[in-house]
């Protein structure tokens, strides 16, 4: 015996869904229950999912990344208190529009760097305040301007697990022989962004 469609009884509507995650979002930003908010954008890139907590930008996906395997590790190593809510994160959406633009070229927004410790996080703050806009620099730079010079494997495993992609442009960080290297949106994301930045 099958069971019959609940749609055929009870017909959804769209419109009345949106209201209701409206509702849902407002609510749980009223009641300090949302940890992590997240929204999809489209870019030069493909879609890139954006996550952010009160604190700031946590997360930037590229379409390579499984979208839910994304949210679940937020979710485990953050808080389980994840929903989709756009608002928090219109200021990322936009400055991000205008970078893709060729309009920006540094980022305004807070960032909250749970997802990276340690000498990681170190290497990620020396990147991003030291590289600026159509400059690359080597991964041995890197090193040294993070204060470990031999510390080389180390740099590059923090930029291939930078968790802010884009907004700290570990895409900025090449190999010493010239070479694009890895990067996490993979090599052709990354020629895309060095070329935006090339004047």
């Amino acid at each position: 015996m099958t069971t019959p469609s609940l749609s055929r009884h009870f017909p959804v509507d769209p419109a009345h869904l949106k209201r209701l995650h409206a509702r849902l979002e407002r609510d749980a930003q009223n009641g300090d229950l949302l940890d992590i908010a997240y929204r999809t954008v489209d870019s030069a890139l493909g879609p890139l999912l954006l996550a952010a907590t009160p604190l700031g930008l946590l997360r930037v996906a590229f379409a390579n990344e499984s979208r839910d395997a994304v949210l679940q590790n937020l979710a485990a190593r953050v808080s389980p208190r994840v929903l989709e809510a756009p608002a928090r994160l219109d200021p990322v959406a936009r400055q991000l529009e205008e970078f893709f633009a060729g309009r920006r070229r540094s980022f305004e927004v807070a960032l909250d760097w749970t997802l990276s410790q340690g000498f990681r996080r170190t290497v990620l703050e020396r990147l991003n305040a030291d590289i600026g806009y159509g400059t690359t620099t080597s991964y041995a730079t890197l090193a040294r301007l993070s204060g470990s010079p031999k510390a080389v494997r180390a740099v590059g495993t923090a930029c291939a697990t930078n968790p802010i992609p884009i907004v700290v442009p570990c895409h900025r960080v090449i190999r010493s022989d010239g070479a694009v290297g890895a990067y996490r949106g993979g090599p052709d994301a990354k020629r895309v962004l060095l070329d935006l930045e090339r004047p």
